[in-house]
């Protein structure tokens, strides 16, 4: 089994992705989707967090090996950056998702010198919006960026094309394909279900009024 489906597995496996196309969940962009990611559930479970963290530093490791800085993104990229950082023995930083409104008004949290390669966080990416919000702040900051890694990824053209156009690249662990393909080979989803899900994803903003 390779990483995309052995990552969707463990997700499954601890609920942390759920799939409901007849009640389908509200994200706060108010899109209805028949999909919910919370890979917070991962720190709970110590064996599928271990792997998890394994996954991500061996990709950052291999996919990056200019890294000098891993830089997590609030609040749910901030577990699995230190998780990485403490194993490849880098220093760690976080970016919020706006200047604190107290004290120093930081919004990125940690020391960073001016010049360091930095890789990216995330524990999830959708339209990629909030990634490049952190990105924008490290490079103000003087960071390079030459990466983002996570653990999922819904697979969303305009993230695509938003990294793309800004030259960064971006690795996810596992993916909205490879979790839809699983679902089928377990039964947990039909074929009917199937064409419904790579609906959503080719246009997710509309799909609740399609399919409710």
């Amino acid at each position: 089994m390779n990483r995309e489906f052995a990552v969707a597995e463990k997700l499954l496996q601890i609920n942390a992705v759920k799939l409901n196309l007849q009640n389908p969940f509200t994200w706060a962009s108010g899109w209805k989707s028949p999909i919910y990611c919370d890979n917070r559930k991962i720190l709970s479970y110590p064996h599928v967090r271990d792997f998890i963290k394994s996954e991500m530093t061996n990709t950052v490791f291999t996919e990056f090996p200019d890294a000098e800085v891993i830089a997590g993104v609030a609040t749910a990229g901030i577990p699995h950056g230190v998780l990485v950082a403490d194993l490849l023995t880098l220093p760690f930083v976080y970016v919020r998702s706006k200047p604190k409104e107290h004290g120093m008004g930081n919004q990125i949290e940690g020391v960073l010198e001016p010049g360091k390669k930095v890789v990216v966080i995330e524990d999830l990416i959708s339209t990629g919006m909030s990634s490049m919000q952190a990105v924008e702040a490290l490079q103000q900051a003087g960071a390079e960026i030459i990466g983002i890694c996570s653990v999922f990824n819904y697979g969303f053209d305009v993230a695509k094309d938003l990294f793309a156009s800004k030259q960064i690249k971006m690795i996810s662990l596992s993916n909205y394909d490879a979790l839809v393909s699983l679902a089928l080979e377990k039964n947990i989803i039909d074929k009917a279900d199937e064409s419904l899900l790579k609906e959503w994803r080719v246009s997710p903003s509309s799909w609740g009024q399609k399919s409710l």
